[in-house]
């Protein structure tokens, strides 16, 4: 079946947002994620249903079928590979790797995804901790932790995952060392919103404003956790 980009981003879109969720997927946030009008999207939504893609109930939201989603994990796990190759061969900042795995993701040959893989060593994450499909395209387990905003101070958690949407949130939270993996210690919480933490070994605490916070999750600690 032959699909054109803009359908592939939207099976990508509803896919994401239906991550950890039991409930149909609303025509506007597919609106407000892709920055289109409502009708616009309904329009496609009608043509992805005729094509067997998804599931939709007028007034009341859409699901991927099965084959929606294999369509959506296989963009998915283009789109992370590319960055990750993007960033560990071509040295590209983990803030610009997002846009341009975006315009090459549904141009890559099966055998080309297959030596991405390769190179890489088949990863099983992106430069942001976004799990990457396997080759099989199984659906990888539910998004990893819990936002930043869930814990309270005193709390010390671990960096899993950051939202690649944003470069700047991303130049943000680079510029202040928090990425996949690192440490923090959540220091305070203010009532407005604003989140300050101390990474592990770092002399300097770290602000997270609500918005930034809001791409960033967490867990805490395996030792933590027994």
């Amino acid at each position: 079946m032959m699909l054109s980009d803009v359908m592939e981003d939207y099976l990508k879109v509803i896919y994401q947002l239906e991550r950890g969720r039991d409930d149909r997927i609303r025509t506007s946030e597919i609106a407000d994620e892709l920055d289109v009008t409502s009708p616009t999207v309904t329009s496609m939504l009608e043509s992805l249903a005729e094509r067997g893609l998804l599931d939709r109930e007028k007034y009341n939201g859409v699901t991927l079928t099965e084959e929606g989603e294999t369509v959506a994990i296989e963009v998915v796990r283009h789109h992370r590979l590319l960055e990750a190759y993007l960033a560990e061969h071509l040295d590209y900042d983990w803030a610009e790797v997002h846009d341009e795995a975006d315009r090459l993701e549904h141009h890559i040959s099966e055998n080309f995804e297959a030596r991405l893989a390769a190179a890489l060593d088949d990863p099983n994450v992106d430069p942001h901790g976004s799990p990457i499909p396997n080759a099989d395209l199984d659906a990888p387990c539910a998004r990893p932790g819990e936002s930043v905003s869930a814990f309270e101070p005193g709390d010390t958690v671990v960096v899993e995952e950051v939202a690649d949407e944003d470069p700047d949130v991303l130049s943000y939270l680079a510029d202040r060392g928090v990425e996949p993996g690192v440490e923090l210690e959540i220091i305070e919480r203010a009532p407005f919103g604003m989140i300050t933490a101390q990474a592990a070994g770092a002399d300097r605490t770290i602000s997270l404003p609500e918005d930034v916070a809001a791409h960033v999750r967490v867990r805490r600690p395996v030792d933590a956790e027994h």
